[in-house]
């Protein structure tokens, strides 16, 4: 369905009932799994969001602040090499990096149209409004959807460009980054840039500052996936009988995080007439967060049929973003 205004249009391809309704799916499956697990995106509530943005804020937290610097640095590189008319933004959020994006763009003197693809509906308002005052001549078209289903509802065009900023790609493994990195280069075409926001292979412990800062934070934002379950699906987890734990794992080239049962104990989820079981020290994994090198980067961007056309990192070389074309 559609909702017009003046020059903001918004489809919804995923409701609240639809998301409800994944959510008890993945909860009946993730926790049947050995190790048990949960999908990172149900983190991203109202509450889990406003702490991810916390947590952006940190000195430890640098991903978010690398990639900014990087965009503000090349948005008019960005801007020249794509010649784009259309910006389409996967997990948009509050579209606060596209932006930079946008501004360049209209500088560059092509910007026609901003498509931001999110989850939440209300995000996806409350950015556009931002946008339309920033730039009132453009078109904003955003779509409610799943990305990792429903790609095939970007709108079609000349020129786009599609960004999948955040270094997102790495909460993905690497199935789930082959399959939407396939969907993307599939529904690219000749005039097409796709822009990526990757996280770089660094310091152990660098990394293990930014999962587990000294604030509790990220411990925090983790916990609060229980307490959403217990909201939402009628759970009774104890967040007291859980710590948040992040570790580097080398073979997957991946930060994982999890939740740590303190103590033997079992859950109950009404809503699935189920009780879970969990072992002293068992861990609920809950979040991955893949770092990578560029040769990796593109090996697997070239399976999914695209090449490397630009290539940006900040100073320090933490963080990568990266300009595509269909191969």
């Amino acid at each position: 369905m559609s909702r017009h205004g003046q020059s903001f249009t918004i489809e919804v391809h995923l409701t609240a009932a639809d998301l409800a309704r994944e959510l008890r799916d993945d909860v009946r499956a993730g926790l049947s799994e050995t190790p048990k697990s949960l999908p990172a995106k149900w983190h991203y509530d109202e509450r889990g969001s406003q702490l991810f943005e916390q947590i952006t804020t940190l000195d430890e937290y640098y991903p978010t602040r690398r990639e900014r610097q990087i965009l503000e640095a090349r948005t008019g590189e960005i801007a020249a090499a794509s010649a784009a008319d259309t910006l389409i933004e996967i997990g948009a959020g509050f579209s606060e990096k596209s932006r930079i994006l946008l501004r360049g763009l209209a500088d560059a003197g092509t910007l026609r149209r901003f498509v931001p693809f999110d989850v939440s509906e209300a995000t996806l308002r409350e950015a556009a409004e931002r946008v339309l005052r920033e730039h009132p001549g453009i078109e904003v078209h955003a779509i409610v959807g799943d990305f990792e289903r429903q790609l095939d509802l970007l709108p079609a065009g000349d020129r786009r460009l599609i960004a999948f900023l955040g270094s997102t790609i790495g909460n993905l493994d690497q199935h789930r980054r082959a399959a939407l990195l396939s969907d993307v280069a599939d529904g690219m075409g000749p005039g097409d840039r796709f822009l990526l926001g990757a996280d770089l292979v660094k310091d152990t412990a660098r990394l293990q500052r930014a999962y587990d800062d000294s604030q509790g934070l990220s411990a925090a934002f983790g916990l609060h996936l229980l307490t959403r379950l217990n909201s939402e699906l009628g759970a009774d987890f104890d967040v007291d009988r859980f710590a948040h734990e992040a570790r580097w794992v080398p073979e997957h080239e991946w930060m994982q995080m999890g939740l740590r049962s303190v103590t033997a104990q079992k859950v109950r989820i009404r809503s699935l007439e189920r009780t879970i079981s969990f072992d002293e020290d068992e861990m609920l994994l809950t979040e991955v967060s893949a770092k990578f090198q560029r040769a990796r980067l593109e090996s697997e961007l070239g399976r999914a049929g695209l090449r490397l056309h630009r290539w940006w990192t900040d100073l320090r070389g933490d963080f990568s973003v990266s300009l595509w074309r269909r191969a």
